[in-house]
């Protein structure tokens, strides 16, 4: 196939060889090499020009449908601009701003213009920033608020040499500007610049987490960003939806996840609202009413944990918990039914979730804005009892699994090809293999160009035949369904010389809704132990619940009847594994891991080689007490 077969339905080969180390889903489109990223916006702007593809706060608490004509017309005004200021075709430009239409506008504006985007996450520090404008020598930088352009400001002052100016872009009127600055410009100027680059090109750098070391620059290409797209539309169609499909994005637009869904949105015509204010996502999930949700596992935990939490402050705690054991004996029925392991739900189970869809479930799809059909899961891994309760209650979800390297999702489970606990198949058009020592090893139009200005990672990261090799551990099924079973650098060797992967244990535990984060440690040491810390908020709703005084963290660490119960989740993770690799000991850590404190990602994956490294003391007190 040598055109893009956007929208067509093609059927899903997987190959799987070598006892099921390598599986593979056949390529669906492929586009003209000349194209970039934003060919796919200007085809749907011919195709369907009055197609509401965003919306905007009317101020009311509503929404005003803008269209894509609208939206081309407002970004090739910022693109003239941004040459209007003097940037030129492979410019880096920074953005760094919430999650919002503004976002939406300069990404697309940059591309136009034939630059570079680098997203910086807006909860970086100074220090953060100074190192990513350096390394990425940055031109321009844009800003979504005040405080964040002082933050860019501070940042690009510390730079040796040129440093690039800063714009604000957080309300529509200062990209109302940019636009006027850019009125010299014509049109034949922006069409030069906007298809100069072509799909090999660089088109965003994008910086990694930093979860097991520096933060590095992904060269993100514009096959990366558009052929992915192109061939993960077909294949998630049934989620993605069509014409009058419409999602709300909350995560950070500085995630190469949130921003590829972003992308398929806009080449596909989805429409995509915006939501930055934790405070608002409920009232904003009401009012626009999402067909589907894109999440990271914390998120699910919260709201299942939240939803357990009312419960029992209503004293209904009794009927959701037989709810909630419903849900997931349905979920798993009718899994065991799909892969031929199980006559499905019985009459009698198929009863009691008609009772609880009315008693208890349909307040959750009700607090999720009440038209949701399903819920991408992705980032890091999802305990799959929460995935089974959600799937359970008629809120499917469908977990995949990526990398900034991979520009996210690169496997992904479908409707009608799902399997709980995994993450899915490849997305067409990629290959998932298993090493000899269990990596999970990748390739495909979607796998990135390497690392900027550091070609040693770059060379290191790839075998000898091409395939990136993720630091991931995993296993494929007959199917050619992937499961991840931990990452390389997190395996735990005790003194005694167990090997313990330490995502099952923490996957259990975390289900527990007073857990915040869970660190199982024991590399080198007599037995396995792990670090534990508490929700506030859930710990709030635990006082209320059972009659006690507010407790602060601090105290909550300390009172027996919340370690008592973090015990029982400790328990019921070490009955899925060996004696060797069981828990011994657990400690309750008096604070919060977080973004702030830095032992957490902006994408809220756990930073753990930094909690080690900060707790040694504590570590060394639960071995020596």
């Amino acid at each position: 196939m040598t055109e893009d077969s956007r929208g067509g339905e093609q059927p899903v080969q997987i190959s799987t060889t070598d006892r099921i180390r390598e599986a593979a889903t056949q390529q669906v489109a492929q586009l003209d090499p000349q194209t970039n990223a934003t060919d796919g916006v200007l085809e749907l702007l011919a195709a369907r020009p009055g197609q509401p593809v965003y919306a905007v706060p009317n101020g009311t608490g509503g929404w005003v449908d803008v269209s894509i004509t609208s939206f081309v017309d407002q970004v090739r005004g910022v693109a003239k601009g941004l040459i209007a200021l003097g940037i030129e075709p492979e410019d880096r430009v920074a953005v760094m701003a919430p999650t919002s239409y503004s976002w939406a506008v300069v990404d697309q504006a940059i591309w136009f213009a034939g630059a570079i985007s680098v997203p910086v996450y807006e909860t970086s520090s100074p220090h953060q920033v100074n190192a990513l404008l350096k390394e990425a020598d940055v031109k321009l930088a844009l800003a979504g608020s005040p405080k964040l352009q002082d933050c860019l400001r501070t940042a690009a002052a510390k730079l040796d040499g040129a440093r690039p100016s800063t714009l604000p872009i957080g309300e529509l009127r200062q990209l109302d500007d940019l636009t006027a600055a850019g009125e010299k410009i014509s049109d034949e100027q922006l069409e030069a610049a906007r298809s100069r680059a072509t799909l090999d090109d660089v088109a965003t750098l994008v910086y990694t987490s930093g979860t097991t070391g520096e933060p590095k620059g992904a060269r993100i290409t514009h096959r990366n960003l558009a052929e992915g797209a192109a061939n993960i539309l077909p294949f998630a169609e049934e989620i993605l939806g069509k014409d009058e499909s419409r999602t709300l994005l909350f995560l950070p637009l500085a995630h190469v996840l949130a921003r590829a869904v972003q992308l398929m949105c806009l080449h596909r015509g989805v429409q995509v609202a915006h939501s930055s204010d934790p405070a608002a996502l409920l009232d904003d999930l009401a009012s626009f009413r999402p067909i589907w949700l894109l999440a990271v596992p914390r998120v699910f935990e919260k709201v299942y944990a939240g939803a357990s939490a009312r419960a029992r402050a209503e004293g209904r705690g009794k009927i959701f918990e037989t709810a909630r054991e419903t849900a997931i004996a349905y979920s798993k029925a009718v899994q065991d039914a799909d892969t031929g392991a199980g006559p499905g739900p019985s009459v009698r189970l198929r009863a009691r979730r008609a009772v609880f869809a009315k008693l208890v479930y349909a307040k959750l799809h009700a607090r999720l804005g009440g038209s949701v059909r399903y819920m991408i899961c992705g980032a890091s891994a999802l305990n799959s009892e929460i995935a089974h309760f959600f799937t359970g209650i008629g809120l499917p979800v469908q977990e995949g699994y990526g990398l900034t390297e991979s520009t996210a999702p690169i496997t992904l489970n479908i409707p009608g090809t799902t399997r709980i606990g995994t993450v899915g198949i490849p997305v067409p058009g990629n290959t998932v293999r298993i090493a000899e020592d269990g990596e999970v090893l990748l390739k495909g139009p979607v796998v990135f160009d390497g690392y900027h200005g550091d070609a040693a990672a770059t060379a290191e990261s790839f075998t000898a035949d091409g395939f990136f090799r993720t630091g991931d551990l995993g296993r494929l099924d007959e199917d050619g369904f992937l499961t991840l079973t931990g990452r390389k650098k997190d395996i735990i060797v005790t003194a005694g010389g167990k090997n313990v992967y330490p995502l099952a244990l923490e996957e259990v535990i975390r289900t527990n809704p007073l857990v915040a984060q869970v660190v199982v440690i024991g590399d080198n040491r007599p037995y396995v132990a792990a670090l534990i810390t508490l929700d506030a908020d859930a710990v709030a709703d635990w006082c209320r619940t059972n009659g006690h005084r507010q407790l602060s963290l601090i105290d909550a660490a300390k009172h027996p009847k919340v370690r008592q119960e973090i015990g029982l989740s400790v328990e019921a993770a070490n009955r899925r594994v060996s004696r060797a690799e069981s828990i011994r000991k657990f400690e309750l850590l008096d604070v919060e891991l977080s973004e702030y404190s830095g032992h957490m990602t902006a994408s809220m994956k756990l930073q753990r080689h930094k909690v080690l490294a900060d707790f040694e003391g504590v570590i060394d007190s639960v071995y020596t007490n």
